[in-house]
């Protein structure tokens, strides 16, 4: 399938969403790996997940970069040898990256009713604001927050950090796009916007929810 969603966010960040809806063959005609990205695909014993990987490369090559440009660090942060920040996500069937001047990082989930389950395992301070009573928004503002923290988490990518302990996320309505959070760690306070949105697919019963955050 072409590219599903094109979101030019401002003039220096640009968020692309693939629906993998190809075979892996399909995918794999349509992109050159260098040797290093063969075997991690090579290695990975899930379709869905070669899929995705190879998803990400369609992504890139939509960009006008190529998978020669696509590095990553020690932490498996990925970068590319320029100005532009890139950041990478995949769920069931999307993958997602975004691309900017800015140092940003990403996130897409499917909403579901099992992080209720482990909501108390990565949320505290926005316990003060959650209202389990009404479950379908509970079930969407656990996931917004799951999501914002996931896109903090890849900016700094630091070990040792805690969702649940060192990462805030700020009252919000599912009504607006954009809300605040802070990162506490160690002697490092640091602040981001949010950005969120909601995504859905005929092709796919469920609906996702994208996270993208700005280091401010």
């Amino acid at each position: 399938m072409p590219l599903f969603q094109t979101i030019q966010f401002n003039e220096t960040t640009k968020i692309l969403i693939w629906e993998i809806t190809e075979s892996f063959e399909e995918l794999y005609s349509r992109v050159t790996l260098k040797e290093k990205t063969q075997r991690r695909l090579d290695g990975m014993k899930s379709q869905m997940h070669q899929r995705a990987f190879l998803s990400v490369r369609m992504l890139i090559q939509e960009m006008g970069f190529t998978d020669k440009d696509l590095h990553y660090d020690e932490f498996g942060k990925p970068y590319f040898d320029c100005h532009n920040y890139i950041s990478i996500t995949h769920s069931y069937h999307f993958a997602a990256i975004i691309i900017s001047h800015e140092t940003v990082g990403i996130d897409m989930e499917l909403q579901r009713e099992k992080i209720i389950r482990i909501g108390d395992k990565f949320t505290d301070y926005e316990s003060e604001y959650l209202d389990p009573s009404s479950k379908e928004e509970y079930i969407k503002k656990l996931t917004v927050i799951w999501g914002a923290k996931e896109a903090i988490f890849k900016i700094r990518n630091e070990k040792g950090i805690s969702f649940k302990d060192h990462i805030n996320v700020n009252d919000f309505s599912l009504k607006k796009s954009q809300t605040e959070a802070s990162l506490h760690f160690d002697n490092l306070i640091k602040d981001f916007n949010v950005h969120y949105e909601e995504i859905k697919s005929d092709n796919f019963e469920g609906k996702f929810t994208l996270v993208y955050a700005f280091e401010k």
